[in-house]
């Protein structure tokens, strides 16, 4: 059974950066794509930003040029580089990761880490 172990979350000042880590606990067969979603308390789990197997991104609107994606393909690890937070991007974060094949697809999710960001 595959775990996405989630890490560095935390409370933050508003304008601080931090920076999210998720790695697999062994290596996942065929990873298409990596991301991370948020959900903030009374709302739906949304998509913060994500990356494919060859490196291509995307970003919600509302996180573009604040906050990059990156992955390593050998540790089977996404991180989250987030920077000038603000108190609306306190969120529960979690990590996911699509993997697929021509006949089958499995999707993992993290357990989430908290980010909170006070003004």
């Amino acid at each position: 059974q595959v775990q996405l172990v989630e890490s560095g979350g935390g409370l933050v000042q508003a304008g601080w950066s931090l920076r999210l880590s998720c790695a697999a606990s062994r290596s996942i067969f065929s990873i298409k794509t990596m991301g991370w979603y948020r959900q903030a308390p009374g709302k739906q789990r949304e998509l913060v930003a994500g990356i494919t197997s060859g490196g291509i991104t995307n970003y919600a609107d509302y996180v573009k040029g604040r906050f990059i994606i990156s992955r390593d393909n050998a540790k089977n690890t996404v991180y989250l580089q987030m920077e000038s937070l603000k108190p609306e991007d306190t969120a529960v974060y979690y990590c996911k990761i699509d993997s697929a094949d021509s006949t089958w697809r499995r999707i993992y999710w993290g357990q989430g880490t908290q980010v909170t960001v006070s003004s």
